[in-house]
């Protein structure tokens, strides 16, 4: 639930309508600003160094191995031809030195190889694409908000400035139940709506690797707001009537990086069984969560949230490596729930009308910050090329002894990824994203085109994206991808991705009877005409 993120300048836009309406002062401006996502220039926290640097040297003993074998290949090498031929004398009459060498030899091997992970294939993944019919340009959104009746003419104002400055193109999609009038929010159109993403998406994945749905053993979907009984995935299993020993897992409540946690989860899986498929599904309900009160903290995910879902074929057949996309490289969360602002700043509460609806604190921004920084600490060690991390550390050490005075260095982590999918929750997510990370604007353009297409939509949004770079005929063999989501609790979540083929846009992909007309230059929010194609 990151939606509170596409405000940027519009934030203070906001805050001063609010403080006027109340008849109070103007924030200072030191206030305002520290709703921004802190400058990481600033400081990164040495403990979470230490975890990072964990996962490195839990692989220092097979990194100080290949140095070791060279040189006993080099003290080989050089060993006189007699000396071999006297060993081997001697090991002819020594038939208990040879069984125990060879026994150990055999023992060893057998016990590196079992401690190594079991790769995790990403075979193929599909996107929903909602009919035309869905389509919810502005004037239409705000003339419907309008008539339901549910909101006075400070929200609809208020409402109209977000979409002004949400990053938002006029072709994205909102559930059937919500372009009725008047809208028709219940459990049965919610489960409609959850139906017809879900099983669209899945029968476009399933469509495309020609797996069928009875060989899948693991199932892990993923949706925050929506989980009725019996489960999202008790519908998935009954629809496509997978088998009756599945293991399957619902996932709530975990916001926009639930997509990640889901994929942690069947990589997770993928290690305990052997030669099996596993299916995650990521999607957000719109339908039954739509809020119709007035509170201008809890009517941003109204005008950013959109229809959406993602299903993603795993597997840890070494046999489907030929025809798989990607290989899955890291993951790395980070979660801030033991901080009560950090848990409390994307939280589902009712008004003071009993209105349910997702309020977002004001302090979004430098949680998301906070988290964010811990994340990309913990990855820098794992992804980084070593001279990127010897000058982290070093000036982070020196900042430490000389209190502060020296600026830590940050990594360029453009040398370690040549794709981001940065979760489309908002425009000035991703405005500040490419200025602290150092991004060029087309690291970041895929994840502005799929907001400005899609819209948020959750969890999916880094798929729709990475179905973005691959319509473009960008992703070429070795090519490593960075996808990272944030989603409530506070949680901050990354994934890494190596491409194992020149990949090319999947059939029926979300893009494919649009990506001619994209990019689309965005200029403070609004959409220009769109370039020609690259």
């Amino acid at each position: 639930m990151f939606s509170v993120l596409g405000l940027n300048k519009g934030r203070r836009m906001e805050s001063g309508g609010a403080s006027k309406e109340a008849g109070q002062q103007e924030r200072p401006p030191q206030l305002r600003e520290s709703r921004r996502l802190p400058d990481f220039l600033q400081s990164v926290n040495l403990k979470y160094v230490k975890l990072g640097y964990h996962y490195l040297i839990t692989h220092l003993l097979t990194l100080l191995l290949i140095p070791l074998m060279v040189v006993i290949l080099l003290e080989a090498a050089q060993t006189d031809p007699d000396d071999l031929r006297q060993l081997w004398l001697h090991l002819q009459y020594n038939l208990v030195t040879i069984l125990v060498c060879s026994a150990f030899l055999v023992f060893g091997t057998t016990v590196y190889i079992m401690r190594l992970p079991r790769p995790v294939y990403l075979v193929d993944y599909a996107c929903y694409r909602p009919p035309a019919k869905l389509e919810v340009p502005f004037q239409m959104f705000m003339s419907h908000s309008h008539l339901c009746g549910a909101f006075n003419e400070s929200a609809l104002e208020f409402q109209r400035r977000i979409l002004e400055r949400s990053g938002l193109g006029q072709e994205t999609y909102l559930p059937a139940a919500l372009h009725d009038l008047p809208p028709r929010p219940s459990m049965a159109t919610a489960r409609e709506e959850a139906e017809e993403v879900m099983f669209g998406a899945l029968d476009n994945l399933f469509k495309s690797t020609g797996v069928k749905p009875k060989d899948v053993g693991i199932l892990v979907v993923n949706c925050s707001l929506f989980n009725p009984t019996p489960s999202l995935s008790a519908m998935i299993v009954n629809r496509y009537k997978l088998r009756g020993n599945i293991k399957s897992f619902n996932l709530g409540g975990m916001g926009c990086s639930a997509g990640v946690i889901s994929l942690d989860l069947a990589r997770d899986l993928l290690q305990v069984h052997r030669a099996t498929y596993a299916v995650v599904v990521s999607t957000e309900n719109i339908t039954q969560n739509w809020y119709f009160g007035n509170r201008k903290s809890m009517l941003i995910p109204n005008c950013l949230f959109r229809v959406g879902a993602a299903a993603m074929l795993l597997s840890n057949r070494s046999a489907d490596r030929r025809r798989a996309k990607y290989k899955l490289l890291h993951v790395v969360r980070t979660h801030r729930g033991a901080d009560d602002g950090a848990f409390r700043c994307v939280y589902q509460e009712q008004d003071e009308k009993n209105k349910v609806g997702v309020s977002l604190s004001k302090d979004l921004m430098a949680i998301a910050g906070e988290a964010l920084k811990i994340n990309i600490t913990t990855l820098g060690p794992l992804v980084l090329p070593i001279s990127e991390q010897l000058l982290f550390f070093t000036t982070l050490v020196a900042k430490k002894l000389f209190n502060g005075k020296v600026k830590p260095y940050i990594p360029d982590f453009k040398l370690a990824f040549d794709h981001f999918c940065i979760h489309a929750g908002g425009r000035a997510v991703i405005d500040e994203l490419e200025k602290n990370l150092h991004l060029l604007p087309e690291h970041v353009e895929a994840s502005r085109m799929t907001l400005h297409r899609f819209g948020n939509t959750s969890s999916s949004s880094i798929w729709y994206e990475l179905a973005y770079t691959e319509a473009m005929g960008r992703m070429r063999k070795g090519h490593r991808v960075w996808q990272i989501a944030f989603g409530s609790g506070f949680k901050c979540n990354s994934a890494v991705w190596q491409a194992l083929r020149n990949v090319k846009a999947s059939p029926d992909s979300p893009w494919e009877d649009c990506i001619h007309r994209y990019p689309v230059e965005i200029v403070d929010g609004f959409p220009t005409q769109p370039s020609e194609q690259k």
